[in-house]
């Protein structure tokens, strides 16, 4: 029997930062994962695959240059299925390749097959070729990640009836799609199976979608991707899910139904828990199989045993969970840390990007803080015409009483990366000031946070402090 310092069961964003972290203070360390590579969900069907699958797209369909060249431009006339698995699988290899690296640097140890707590402080842990090992350990951290929702009533086939997961390895490219949630995952995949000019249907039983999402950047968001083509349908609930072998069909409660060569099902997933035999270790899960922790530590309700990432519910971000994990292990391993920041950008990779950071105007209003909004589109900026741009923006709200900014959100080209000037800012406690005074480079898109700053600026109140000055200058 090993007994280790931390043990990691599972080696997505907060397990792989979780024990690099122990391996840089030199504790002993092993990493269990459950699959036949490491990487966990992010590396091989979450964050890495599909944001490799939307590049691809991009690319091969010429979805960035239609502007100027028309709506019928291509890179690649006949785009296959193959044609997307090609980068799909380099890129994971590389991040497999990257993983294993990291871990041997820092002299973590690895331990594929399945694990379950036998108590608090052991675990056994099962391989595929029939051995089992039990490990005891003073810390572990759950970084189990999740697994996707499939309910009885759908009727999963693994061809022309798929979850997510299983969607990454479609043998073919359909004709037709329809995608079952309008959450991050379903708009990604409906979004970018648009550009490549499939017949898309996202059906969302509520009356709204993305709701934690500025609501201007939804309505924005949506005369988009309606425009590229995906047909909306929000606010009914679904009847019946049919497999009738040449299509799918899918009965609404509004009467309406609905066929397609193919039907993805993203509605909801489940924390990746079940066979870790939680209870046995004195560990509670909630409905969906999630572990409740301490915000600040990252603790279960059994002190020694922290869980992060997905595992534990909101924001589900790989760049979250890759925070979660190390400040996990400092704790465990009783090392200081420096604390989250309390802005972190939220980024959704669909056609096109929305990334926000800090507040809705929404969760303003709610809070009772008086604002003002900026606007900047991107056709206004140079670099907009240079790209071609036809849509595009970002939003800001500032406080009327601090001028501190209070939240940025923008949906375009490039939201992504653009949304951590906001989060800087935010996190420095910048105002309104800042996008004034400063100089951004010309010609790009950043430039349009100065165009944003100005047109709320130029309705903002002036200062006393700035009156004094201007006073002070007339006087001399």
């Amino acid at each position: 029997m090993s007994h280790y310092d931390l043990i990691v069961i599972g080696s997505g964003p907060a397990g792989r930062s979780a024990a690099i972290q122990a391996g840089k203070l030199k504790r002993r360390v092993l990493v269990i994962d459950r699959k036949d590579r490491l990487g966990g969900v992010s590396v091989h069907t979450g964050t890495i695959p599909s944001k490799t699958l939307r590049e691809t797209v991009l690319n091969l369909s010429g979805w960035r240059e239609r502007s100027f060249y028309g709506r019928s431009y291509r890179v690649k006339d006949d785009i296959e299925a193959q044609d997307l698995k090609m980068r799909l699988h380099k890129t994971l290899d590389y991040e497999v390749d990257v993983l294993e690296h990291q871990f041997n640097r820092n002299h973590v140890e690895t331990l594929l097959g399945m694990a379950k707590f036998l108590d608090a402080n052991t675990i056994e842990v099962a391989t595929e070729a029939g051995e089992t090992t039990v490990l005891t350990g003073d810390k572990f951290l759950i970084s189990t990640g999740t697994k996707t929702y499939r309910p009885d009533t759908v009727p999963f086939n693994g061809s022309t009836v798929v979850d997510s997961d299983e969607f990454l390895e479609l043998g073919r490219i359909p004709r037709s799609l329809i995608v079952i949630g309008a959450g991050v995952i379903g708009v990604e995949y409906a979004t970018m199976f648009s550009a490549l000019d499939v017949r898309v249907t996202l059906i969302e039983p509520r009356d709204s979608f993305l709701d934690f999402i500025d609501r201007t950047i939804i309505q924005e968001f949506t005369h988009q991707i309606r425009d590229n083509g995906v047909d909306l349908r929000l606010g009914s609930a679904i009847e019946s899910i049919e497999d009738a072998g040449e299509h799918v069909e899918v009965t609404l409660s509004n009467g309406r139904h609905i066929r397609s060569e193919m039907l993805l099902f993203a509605a909801g997933r489940m924390g990746a828990t079940v066979k870790l035999d939680t209870e046995a270790a004195g560990l509670k899960t909630d409905h969906r199989g999630r572990l409740d922790v301490n915000r600040k530590t990252y603790q279960t309700n059994v002190p020694h045993i922290y869980a992060a990432g997905d595992v534990i519910g909101h924001p589900s971000l790989a760049s979250t969970s890759l925070q979660q994990g190390r400040i996990a292990a400092c704790h465990a391993l009783e090392t200081p840390t420096l604390p989250e920041s309390p802005w972190f950008p939220y980024g959704i990779y669909s056609v096109p990007e929305i990334s926000t950071c800090g507040m809705s105007e929404e969760e303003a209003q709610e809070r009772g803080i008086p604002y003002e909004v900026g606007v900047a589109r991107f056709r206004e900026t140079s670099r907009g015409h240079i790209m071609g741009l036809e849509q595009g923006m970002l939003k800001m709200l500032f406080s009327l009483k601090t001028r501190r900014v209070l939240g940025v959100q923008i949906v375009g080209e490039g939201a992504t990366e653009l949304i951590h000037i906001a989060q800087a800012v935010l996190n420095l406690k910048g105002t309104v000031d800042y996008f004034v005074q400063n100089t951004f480079n010309y010609p790009t898109l950043a430039e349009a946070y100065k165009i944003a700053g100005l047109d709320a600026f130029n309705r903002m109140p002036i200062p006393e402090a700035y009156k004094v000055k201007r006073d002070s200058k007339k006087k001399k």
